[in-house]
């Protein structure tokens, strides 16, 4: 993720931030623009940017704080960019802006790379939408759990999920080693993403070549996969446990850790970021290019390595777990490569 400037007083600017701490102008994010700007009222409603450029409405969502992004004036949709993907929504304010917070952090790469992403009016059969389902209480006072999942563009985020404690709980029930909402966001839409740029672009045999055959049983391989765990040495060709169940979900777990990287990896740049690794060269890295326009993304994975390797080792020097707990082998790159070109426009 970026760092931003404030163009009324030059002060460093955040991507969740909604005022600048420094001068007190308000702040918006533009979908066109890619920018954070720092605003002018124009009106009651209308802001325009203090550079200057075009007037805007925030999204309807700005009424509860929940959301900052801006959309044009001349918009007939009073949702932002993200927020008109939103069907159901959970009631509670806090756990709405928690979810909102990662959803803007997937469209960000969305928008930079011009990922499809139609909403439900402009494709009524396949767009892109995200139902929030909150947990049910029976009238038997059982609890009802709320699923997240993918169907053919309808990606379920269990609410739930936004509080740290619930997910954290679920974590280690599941003996993983690392569960996140922004993590759910990305894991889903690879899904969609797998519908839209593999399954309808004509590319399942290029796509089977890496990761398998999707035509096997699904339900059959969750059922294997809960019974018997993933296979002996999984982790020398699948990125995390939960991708060796199935090719989709292969697909959908690479697809999300080129996301986790290559925003990472961005975050890394705009932060100066250098690591010169003592005693071994072997763990050195200098982040020296906007990782959202490489195209080769073996240069992208080594800067990661040794990024993530340093980071682990100051969480685990706090006493934490590794904040990236993957191994990235010859064979885990080369899924990661191939997810990587597809969304970039390349050849695969």
């Amino acid at each position: 993720m970026k760092l931003f400037t404030c163009a009324h007083c030059g002060n460093t600017l955040f991507f969740h931030n909604r005022n600048c701490v420094n001068c007190g102008h308000r702040l918006g994010f533009s979908p066109n623009t890619l920018q954070l700007h720092a605003l002018e009222p124009v009106d009651a409603q209308l802001w325009r940017p203090v550079e200057g450029g075009g007037t805007y409405r925030f999204c309807a969502n700005a009424v509860t704080d929940v959301c900052n992004w801006l959309v044009p004036v001349d918009s007939y949709n009073p949702f932002c960019r993200a927020c008109r993907h939103n069907r159901l929504v959970p009631n509670d304010l806090d756990c709405f802006r928690r979810i909102i917070d990662a959803q803007h952090r997937l469209f960000y790469a969305f928008l930079k790379w011009g990922l499809p992403a139609p909403d439900r009016e402009e494709d009524p059969a396949g767009g892109l939408v995200f139902d929030y389902l909150e947990d049910e209480q029976a009238p038997d006072g059982t609890t009802h759990t709320a699923m997240t999942g993918h169907d053919e563009g309808v990606i379920s985020i269990r609410a739930a999920e936004a509080d740290d404690a619930v997910r954290e709980t679920v974590r280690s029930q599941m003996g993983e080693p690392y569960r996140t909402l922004l993590g759910h966001f990305r894991h889903e839409c690879g899904h969609f993403i797998w519908n839209r740029l593999v399954r309808d672009a004509g590319k399942l045999d290029a796509c089977r070549a890496v990761f398998g055959d999707d035509e096997a049983d699904y339900q059959a391989a969750i059922e294997r996969h809960y019974a018997e765990g993933p296979p002996p040495f999984w982790a020398d060709s699948y990125i995390s446990a939960y991708a060796s169940m199935h090719p989709w979900e292969d697909f959908a777990e690479s697809f999300a850790h080129v996301l986790h990287i290559t925003d990472a990896v961005e975050t890394a740049h705009y932060y100066g970021m250098t690591i010169k690794a003592r005693p071994s060269e072997d763990l050195s890295a200098e982040v020296d290019f906007k990782p959202y326009r490489i195209t080769d993304f073996e240069r992208l994975s080594d800067a990661w390595v040794p990024l993530s390797l340093a980071i682990n080792s100051i969480h685990n020097a706090m006493g934490e777990r590794p904040l990236y707990p993957f191994i990235l082998t010859p064979t885990v790159r080369a899924k990661l490569d191939f997810v990587h070109r597809l969304i970039t426009g390349q050849a695969v």
